[in-house]
């Protein structure tokens, strides 16, 4: 019989999500075992900071999100470079890629997502790149420097998209950015902010095509990448393709199984699955979205983070409601300061849009029944972190809401009531510090 090892608390994933929740579990449990699977090889690193690696500023070290003695200092084993193969419910074991068994007493799942890759013709050619992990920038930095002339097309206008080519544009590789919406950033920018990022990205020399998209990556007889073509027939040449399009929940593993999936991994307020014991967080859990009142995908480091610590302290025993999260960017992209959180526009009469606008900066409230459902700010950030705080709480700004637009809003701008408890900080969120120089 083949051996199978107990584990305590296991946790599969080891990105925001899973190191929020061995964290906490350690906060109330000093001596249980954690093991941390990973199908990546490296230590935790910080996601958002890979463009930077890209870019060229940061070296892999500096990438690191907790200390390299982190999993040492709070006796966690790890296991890495090894896949999940099969999750067996009925025995609490789970099977990885290399044949070791794994058995577990509690089970957090961190898969986080997965690149989006359209069916397309010529996807698996040579030159073809995603971008969310650190091994994808290796991956695009390798092929940089075999083959420095290579103009790159990048497939998608969002986050990822908008990320990976000011990257590109700081190692002097033209790039040509093709989005099927008629804007770049559309899913977390309205159109005022959106203009003001597609112009800037032009200023910097990409080129941006808009309301098309590709339908085949075109490779020569050796299977490497000559160009795209359009749905239009447009054919652009390149000699490299980064697909970008967004990522899915990672659910290869729950299919087929008892744990309730809709769009990601259902769970409660305690982030426990449908199956007792079992726990999910981060970009691959419906968790509770506290603007739209219900469970949702929001797949942002902030909201995985506290996913996960969420998760570890139920798992140790000690019962705690995960307080919520929703979508929220914070991103320096090509020298434009902009955090975006909630909803973006108005999405019909019974919303108010209060917007503040001067030379290079604009602030956008949406509100409905005297509550902030959304926000926008560019240029002037720094007090962001009071209106999402106003809006996480569900405070009642109807008596003071033209105040927070204006200039000199502050925590004494709102009534004594508000600004005892509050604090003037921005969450961590998925956006860095990326602009060309």
């Amino acid at each position: 019989m083949d051996k199978i090892e107990k584990i305590k608390y296991l946790i599969i994933g080891n990105s925001a999500g899973g190191i929020g929740a061995v964290e906490a579990i350690r906060e109330a449990d000093k001596t249980g075992t954690i093991t941390v699977v990973s199908d990546e090889p490296f230590p935790v690193y910080s996601r958002p900071l890979i463009s930077d690696f890209l870019a060229g500023k940061r070296t892999i070290d500096q990438l690191n999100y907790r200390a390299i003695d982190f999993y040492e200092q709070n006796d966690i084993k790890t296991i890495f470079g090894n896949r999940v193969t099969e999750l067996n419910l009925d025995d609490n074991i789970v099977l990885l890629e290399s044949g070791q068994k794994l058995a577990w007493d509690k089970l957090l799942l961190a898969t986080g997502g997965t690149p989006i890759v359209p069916p397309m013709e010529g996807r698996e050619a040579g030159g073809v790149f995603t971008f969310t992990t650190l091994a994808d920038a290796i991956a695009i930095d390798d092929y940089i420097r075999q083959k420095p002339d290579a103009n790159a097309v990048v497939i998608g206008g969002g986050l990822i998209g908008v990320s990976v080519t000011e990257s590109l544009l700081k190692r002097r590789v033209k790039v040509t950015i093709i989005e099927m919406k008629e804007r770049i950033l559309n899913v977390i920018l309205d159109n005022k902010t959106s203009y003001m990022e597609h112009k800037a990205v032009k200023d910097c020399g990409a080129d941006i095509i808009t309301g098309h998209t590709v339908s085949k990556i075109n490779s020569n007889t050796h299977g490497e990448v000559y160009g795209v073509t359009l749905d239009n027939g447009d054919v652009i040449s390149c000699g490299m393709v980064i697909i970008a399009i967004g990522v899915r929940p990672r659910l290869e593993l729950v299919n087929n199984t008892d744990i309730k999936v809709n769009r990601g991994i259902a769970v409660d307020k305690h982030m426990q699955t449908s199956v007792p014991g079992i726990y999910a967080c981060g970009d691959v859990a419906e968790a509770f979205d506290f603007i739209y009142g219900e469970n949702r995908l929001t797949p942002v480091w902030p909201n995985a983070y506290l996913g996960g610590r969420t998760a570890g302290l139920n798992m140790a025993g000690k019962a705690t409601d995960y307080p919520g999260g929703t979508n929220i960017n914070s991103m320096k992209y090509f020298g434009i300061y902009i955090v975006s959180a909630g909803t973006i526009s108005a999405p019909d009469k019974s919303y108010q849009e209060l917007i503040a606008e001067h030379n290079d900066v604009y602030k956008k409230l949406i509100l409905k029944d005297g509550l902030v459902t959304g926000m926008i700010f560019s240029g002037e950030v720094d007090r962001a972190g009071i209106i999402y705080n106003l809006m996480k709480d569900r405070v009642n700004v109807e008596s003071f809401k033209q105040s927070l637009i204006s200039d000199d809003m502050g925590l004494l701008s709102l009534p004594e009531t508000v600004w005892r408890n509050r604090l003037a900080t921005v969450p961590p969120v998925n956006g860095v510090d990326c602009a060309v120089s």
